[in-house]
């Protein structure tokens, strides 16, 4: 007589724990894999390439940190960098030193870095203080954000040539030297 193998049974709860254990899996290296921030930043090949623009600047007035009012066409004729940006972005918050330093190194060069926060005023305020800023930061508004195309992410960053002419919109993070270039061409330096 022949032997049949043991038949193995259905252990509901073993299936349960190794379904469990793989969903865990799944949901770890989800954001990893998918290049998701999850506090992590994506690697130089999986950002999106610059987005050409075209046109002229549309022209805002905004209300600055310090209460004053400040508008784009108080800095025409010079290379601007205009940053839409939060304080609970970590990515906006990388890039902030970047702009410091480039509105040091060119500022006296032709190049004005203004920041449009979309965020709370006080909020702003301490951590523009707090980064040593040194660059106008303005207070932005979802108007200003509609007219510069519905900033639907940030970082949202546009270089606006001498002219007020957009020549380059950037989302989402990028390191100094993708700004340095642009203002480096633009200022003929």
């Amino acid at each position: 007589m022949k032997t049949l193998p043991k038949r193995r049974t259905f252990n509901p709860w073993l299936t349960g724990a190794v379904s469990l254990a793989a969903g865990v899996i799944i949901f770890v290296a989800g954001p990893w894999r998918s290049g998701g921030n999850g506090g992590v930043p994506r690697p130089p090949q999986a950002q999106l390439p610059p987005v050409a623009a075209t046109g002229s600047a549309p022209g805002f007035m905004l209300e600055t940190i310090d209460g004053t009012m400040s508008s784009l066409e108080q800095h025409k004729g010079k290379v601007i960098i205009l940053d839409f940006w939060a304080t609970w972005c970590p990515p906006c918050k990388r890039e902030i030193p970047d702009f410091i330093a480039l509105q040091s190194l060119y500022g006296g060069r032709g190049l004005q870095i203004l920041g449009v926060a979309l965020d709370e005023p006080d909020k702003v305020k301490e951590f523009s203080q707090r980064q040593g800023i040194n660059y106008p930061v303005l207070l932005g508004t979802d108007r200003v954000a509609n007219l510069y195309g519905g900033v639907t992410g940030i970082p949202t960053t546009f270089i606006i040539d001498q002219q007020g002419m957009i020549v380059r919109r950037y989302e989402g993070y990028r390191p100094r030297d993708v700004f340095e270039n642009d203002v480096k061409t633009l200022l003929a330096l």
